[in-house]
């Protein structure tokens, strides 16, 4: 099994977290890569900053991720 590195745990293991939304102030699960999503009350698209991560400056990102994680992370701004 190849080994990754300790940066990418997080993004390839994503977890919940919640965002309170702007519009009603329901709480919202979100994953911890995503960084929008239409709230579960009010249906309003909601959006967040993502940290930094390796992948924005790691030349093996692309093949530690995956393309598909990698490109959809890219977009949002990562």
């Amino acid at each position: 099994m190849k080994e990754s590195c300790p940066g990418s745990k997080e993004i390839t293991n994503p977890y919940p977290e919640h965002l309170l939304c702007i519009f009603c102030g329901h709480s919202n699960e979100i994953w911890s890569d995503e960084s929008e999503m239409n709230c579960s009350s009010c249906k309003a698209l909601l959006t967040r900053e993502m940290k930094p991560t390796c992948i924005q400056w790691c030349p093996a990102a692309k093949e530690c991720i995956g393309i598909e994680k990698y490109e959809r992370l890219m977009k949002a701004g990562h």
